[in-house]
């Protein structure tokens, strides 16, 4: 897996110790170990962050994270719609 450097990258000068516990624990732990696969990580993440209403950068990053993770367009479709239905306030939101 590649170094994540996001944290570093973006927040480094303003917050060194959160862009460190961003990169090397939970980038570079947590999504390391493997129980989950990267593929399985991202579908949750992307899960999390479109069911808390979270459309920011980061949805965008972690949805180009799916994507490099061999998740189809037609898969990220189905998430969405899914979603749609168990959760569909954030998404309301989110088609505005």
């Amino acid at each position: 897996m590649k170094k994540q450097t996001a944290g570093r990258d973006n927040l480094g000068d303003l917050a060194p110790k959160f862009a460190e516990l961003n990169d090397d624990v939970l980038f570079g732990q947590v999504w390391s170990r493997d129980v989950l696969s990267l593929r399985d990580r991202s579908l949750a993440t992307v899960t999390a962050l479109i069911a808390k209403g979270i459309f920011d950068n980061s949805l965008k990053s972690h949805l180009q994270n799916a994507k490099n993770n061999e998740i189809t367009k037609l898969e990220m479709v189905e998430l969405v719609t899914h979603l749609a239905f168990q959760n569909p306030c954030p998404l309301f939101e989110f088609s505005r």
